[in-house]
């Protein structure tokens, strides 16, 4: 099964938010082996880039607003053909400061889910439901439409 690894920083502090998170990590059990891993948020995103990096295992992404933007099909195909190469993926989302340049750097790709700045802890449920969405599309299934 493949490894996917959500690097973030900061925690989900409402209930509503870890609610969301866990349902998406239930759905993604039967496609890929999911590990979130929550780092603290610090001053500013220099203090956080040295645990971000050394967090990162893999092909690893960042989210970013000025990354590739795709459509939901797009993604399921680029997801789909790291997942057939066997690779380790890794996906950072950063603080409400944004990610520093050295990890938007050291990243094999940037991708970008909008133009629009959302809350980090919104952008981790939207990340996992595309997650959910493209490993779907890619089995075939109906939920993407």
């Amino acid at each position: 099964m493949i490894k996917i690894r959500l690097v973030c920083v900061g925690k989900l502090k409402e209930n509503y938010w870890r609610e969301a998170v866990a349902e998406y990590q239930k759905r993604l059990s039967r496609f890929c082996a999911l590990e979130i891993c929550e780092l603290p948020e610090k001053k500013g995103p220099r203090e956080e880039a040295e645990e971000i990096l050394r967090a990162c295992r893999g092909y690893t992404v960042a989210l970013a607003v000025e990354g590739r933007k795709c459509t939901s099909e797009g993604f399921a195909g680029s997801l789909k053909r790291l997942t057939d190469a066997g690779r380790e993926l890794t996906f950072v989302i950063g603080s409400s400061c944004g990610l520093d340049e050295s990890v938007k750097a050291a990243a094999d790709e940037r991708l970008s889910f909008s133009d629009l700045t959302f809350p980090h802890q919104l952008m981790r449920v939207i990340f996992l439901e595309q997650l959910y969405r493209a490993f779907m599309i890619g089995a075939g299934a109906e939920y993407h439409k």
